[in-house]
C-alpha cells in the first residue's frame, strides 16, 4: 500500500516505515506525530483511489525522528571580472527527517502481497 502526498509545493510517495525528508518545522520536537491531510492518491494493491484534487478523509500520520537534519552545503560565488570583485557565501538548507506510520484511506481495498503472488502465479499443468 502506498499514498501520494503533498507538503508544501512537493509531492512525495511513501509507504508505512518509510523515511522522508520534508521542510523544516521549528515547532515539532522528536517524538511527535505529524499528519499529512494532502493525499492525492492512494493504492492498495488492487485498486488505486485519485482524489480531486485529494481524497476526503485520507491522512498520512509520521512520527518525527530528527527535529533538525541538514542537507549538503552549496557554495556560490559571484566574481566580475577585472575588477577585484568577489563575494562568497553558502547556504545549507534544513529539514525535517520523519517515519511513516500509518496510511489511513476510507473505502479502499487493501490486497495483501501474499494474495496478489497467488493471483498472478501461472496455474500448475
Amino acid at each position: 500500500m502506498f499514498a501520494v502526498i503533498e507538503d508544501g509545493s512537493h509531492q512525495h510517495r511513501v509507504q508505512e516505515g518509510d523515511l522522508l525528508s520534508v521542510d523544516y518545522r521549528s515547532d515539532t520536537e522528536v517524538g511527535a506525530t505529524l499528519k499529512f491531510d494532502q493525499v492525492l492518491l492512494a493504492n492498495g494493491g488492487g485498486a488505486s483511489i485519485i482524489g480531486a484534487p485529494i481524497i476526503e478523509g485520507a491522512s498520512v500520520e509520521g512520527e518525527v525522528i530528527l527535529d533538525v537534519d541538514k542537507g549538503p552545503k552549496l557554495e556560490v560565488q559571484k566574481i566580475r571580472r577585472r575588477k577585484n570583485s568577489r563575494r562568497h557565501t553558502g547556504h545549507r538548507q534544513k529539514f525535517t527527517r520523519i517515519k511513516i506510520t500509518a496510511i489511513n484511506v476510507p473505502n479502499l481495498e487493501i490486497v495483501k502481497e501474499e494474495e496478489a503472488a497467488e493471483e498472478t502465479a501461472p496455474a500448475p499443468a
